[in-house]
């Protein structure tokens, strides 16, 4: 940073502790700590428990990544593993995140975005916006359908207290949090 090569810092996947130690370090050498970017989604919601609360302190924005839970908050996996499907490449993702209990809550939250006229993949960005503190989410869009897709979750970020709510009955931890031994390391 000092040398000009890089012009801001951030840091990705820290857990809480590891975000303040970094914060102090970066401090302490006059470069300020920007931004993190944790995993975040309606399925991985382990920023919430603390980390949202530091970032606030430490005055630090969350741009959070793989808010549609590597394709599990979209309509792909709604009638079962598609042929072609990432899940059968083995690469990043695994049959056992697609759990029955899984599906069902992502059944659940894309009859929840139905309602609000939505995809199921535009509600979780929305619901991944939803919190002030989270500054942006990184998408990733395989076309350009895609993208103007998600870029339509933006004409609909207001939800009211008994959609959170509902939301929240079935947006639970699922165990796709793929980066959890790093933001516990």
């Amino acid at each position: 940073v000092r040398s000009g090569q890089a012009r801001y810092v951030g840091i990705s996947s820290y857990g809480p502790q590891r975000t303040r130690q970094a914060a102090q370090i970066l401090r302490d050498l006059g470069t300020p700590l920007l931004i993190h970017q944790p995993s975040y989604s309606m399925l991985n919601r382990w920023i919430e428990d603390e980390l949202l609360g530091v970032l606030d302190e430490e005055g630090v924005g969350a741009i959070v990544f793989s808010p549609l839970a590597q394709g599990m908050l979209t309509d792909r996996y709604l009638d079962g593993v598609p042929a072609g499907s990432r899940v059968n490449s083995g690469n990043y993702f695994s049959h056992d995140l697609l759990s029955e209990e899984n599906l069902a809550r992502v059944r659940a939250l894309n009859e929840i975005a139905g309602r609000r006229g939505q995809s199921l993949a535009q509600l979780a960005i929305a619901w991944a916006l939803r919190d002030e503190r989270v500054t942006s989410a990184l998408l990733g869009a395989s076309s350009v359908q895609q993208l103007e897709q998600n870029v339509a979750a933006l004409e609909r970020l207001d939800f009211s207290p008994e959609e959170l709510a509902e939301i929240d009955r079935h947006a639970q931890d699922g165990g796709v949090n793929l980066w959890a031994s790093s933001s516990e390391a």
